[in-house]
Parts: structure tokens; sequence; C-alpha cells
């Protein structure tokens, strides 16, 4: 597979989640990336599940989702000769990506200093839980772990009294999004100075990177956010109704939109609780009861048309079934299809980015433990030469 990075070799030292998603992202900008795993089972999360398929029922789907467009080679760390091999390999490298607890790769030969004295040009994605340095630097972070740490289960749930995490582990992922577009511009500074750096990322730093508007209101408004539900903090009305077959939801911006579902909903737009967005969060346990009572009157997808043909942003809460099967996500590339050696051909999820005027990308599996071994060495001997 081409594409924007298709001069570029990804040494991918990760396991787990974080890691392995930002080197899936520059595999899917059309990077080689070479996963180093350990003989004795790989990655770890080859034995998380269940869903498991396969013939044996021993395939990971949770590995598949982080692992697309790569190659597999295992490799023992610990031993002499799977470090000599290690050390050819970044020889031959541009990126190479860990998420080991701090120190662990200085321990296993590979301090940051000896990775540069093999390869001056090698940019280095590091990703911990709550960075490497600082009072609690080289902690171990999990998903679930900091996203309660990093304030985001307060914002979530349906009251401060409930907190909740988010569904998707997204630390885990906004790490990996973080740490790729963190390489890509090491490997567009690189151009400039000759040189690769060290960019580093956590879960922590992750998920403080988007606290965005909550952030704000705390470190400028001395406001401290909690959980609302499946409303907006700021705006009204912004968030989920009810509706007499289920819940739709409703985003009503500005001041326009507002007095568009109103009159839809037979609600008076210049009623002085609701003239104004202020008003309207003032008011706004009395104003959802107000619309949900409208609301119950039709089903949803009536309610979704009426919306739709006023302009008004407004959309169904759909199951993951639903999404991969909307015509939508397939016209966006967001499913992409493989051939696994096991399972034949699968569906995965696809990347979230696409160049205009770009052939379509051909996407690879997720490889077998070591399926590349021989493949690796021989491209790897090649380079050498």
């Amino acid at each position: 597979m081409r594409g924007p990075l298709g001069d570029i070799v990804v040494l991918d030292l990760s396991r787990a989640l974080a890691g392995p998603h930002a080197a899936q992202m520059l595999g899917d900008l059309g990077a080689r990336v070479i996963k180093v795993e350990h003989p004795g089972g790989g990655d770890e999360s080859r034995g998380w599940g269940p869903p498991f398929v396969g013939p044996d029922h021993d395939i990971s789907t949770y590995f598949l989702a982080a692992n697309r467009n790569k190659q597999s080679i295992a490799v023992d760390l610990k031993s002499d000769e799977g470090r000599r091999l290690v050390e050819r390999l970044v020889r031959q490298s541009d990126v190479l990506i860990e998420n080991f607890r701090t120190g662990v790769l200085d321990r296993l030969g590979f301090p940051v200093g000896r990775l540069h004295e093999l390869n001056p040009r090698l940019v280095i994605l590091s990703i911990t839980g709550f960075g490497h340095d600082g009072p609690e630097g080289g902690r171990p972070g999990y998903d679930q772990i900091a996203q309660g740490e990093a304030g985001l289960m307060s914002l979530t749930g349906p009251s401060k009294d409930e907190p909740y995490r988010v569904g998707a582990s997204i630390a885990d992922l906004l790490a990996g999004i973080h740490g790729a577009y963190g390489v890509v511009a090491a490997l567009y500074a690189r151009e400039r100075t000759g040189r690769g750096e060290v960019v580093r990322t956590s879960l922590l730093a992750a998920v403080a990177g988007v606290h965005s508007y909550h952030g704000t209101a705390w470190t400028v408004g001395g406001t401290v956010p909690v959980a609302g539900g499946n409303h907006h903090a700021s705006i009204a009305p912004y968030g989920a109704f009810r509706c007499a077959d289920g819940m739709l939801q409703i985003a009503a911006a500005n001041d326009g939109q507002w007095r568009k579902v109103a009159t839809l909903l037979d609600i008076d737009p210049d009623d002085a609780k609701y003239a104004t967005n202020r008003q309207r969060l003032a008011h706004r346990d009395e104003l959802i009861a107000q619309m949900e009572k409208s609301l119950a009157r039709r089903d949803r997808d009536d309610w979704l048309t009426a919306l739709a043909d006023l302009g008004v942003p407004a959309g169904a809460i759909r199951t993951l079934d639903e999404v991969y099967t909307w015509e939508q996500t397939r016209s966006q590339g967001l499913v992409v299809e493989v051939e696994h050696p096991v399972l034949g051909t699968i569906e995965l999820p696809g990347p979230p980015l696409r160049f205009d005027g770009a052939p379509q990308a051909r996407h690879t599996a997720p490889p077998a433990l070591g399926q590349d071994g021989e493949a690796v060495l021989s491209w790897l001997a090649e380079r050498e030469r």
C-alpha cells in the first residue's frame, strides 16, 4: 500500500491499544509497520475477549481492531539474539513506537541515547500512563484509571454523583492519535534538522488535551464542571429527548435554530424563560419536560424528517450494527475489506482520513503472530546491502 508515508518504516514495539493504534494510523498512511512481538503469546491483546473468532475461537477481535496494515515478527527482547535483531531494525527504521513503563526500554538495553547512536534520524514515540517524569512519572496507567484521574469520568454520566467511564477506551485511543500526529510533525522537522527526536504523550495528557471548554470553565471561570447526562453544559436545547418510540437528539446551537424547534413543537419561542440561551439553560429541566411532552406525539423518524426539513441538526442514537450497515458510514470508507489468513474475507473499521484525488487504499489484515518473520528478515537484509 502506498500513501503519504509510503517511504517511512515504523518499528512497533508497543502492545495493547495506545501504541498499536498510533502505529496503525501510520500504517493507514502508507508506512511499513513492523510489529515486534514476544514469541510466547505476542501482544497481550491477542488474548483479550470475548468475542473470539476463527475455527478454534482463538482470534481476538480486540487485536484485529488495532493492528491492520502491519507485519508481525516474533522476537525475544531479553535474548542477545533478539536485541541484535532489534538493533538492525532500528538502523533501518524511521520511527520507533513504545509504550513500556518508564525505564523498561532502558533495562532492555535501548535507552534513548543508544537508539540515537544506532540511528540519529530515528523518531521515537513514547506513550506512558501519566508521563515519564513529574512526581508520579512512571506510574502504570490503564484506560479507565486514566479516565478517572484525568477528570473525564467526572464529566460523564447522569449526575455528579454517578461518574461513568466513556464506553470506548478513549484515553488509549486519544493517546494513539496524539502520538501519531506528533510523529508526523517530528518527521517533518527532521527534513530541516536531519535528526530524529523523542515525542512523548500519555493517557493523562491525551484526556487533559480534550477538556476544551470544560477546562477553561475551571482555569478561567473558576467553575468545576460536573456530569450533566445527555444534555450539553452550555447550550440548550442540545441533547437526547424521548419521543413516542424511543429517543432522538436535537442540537439547537443558536436562537434561530431554537425558534424553528419551538415552532415545530408548539412552544412559544418568545416565552421569557426561553428567549435566549442563558434563559433556556436556567430553565432547562422545564424546557426538556415541555419538549418531550410534544415529542411524545410522534415517532422518531417523523420528527427527524421534520427537523431535517427545517435545517435543524438532529439524529438517531444508533447501535454499532446500525452504524456499520449505514450507507453513509460505508460511503466514507469507514468499513474496509481485508483478506485474513485464517478468517478469509473480513470487514474492519476503516481509517478516518481520506485524501482527495488519491487512489483507494488497499489494506492488509492484522497479522498472525510472527507470520512475517521471513519476509521482514529478507527485506532487512536487502536494506542492509
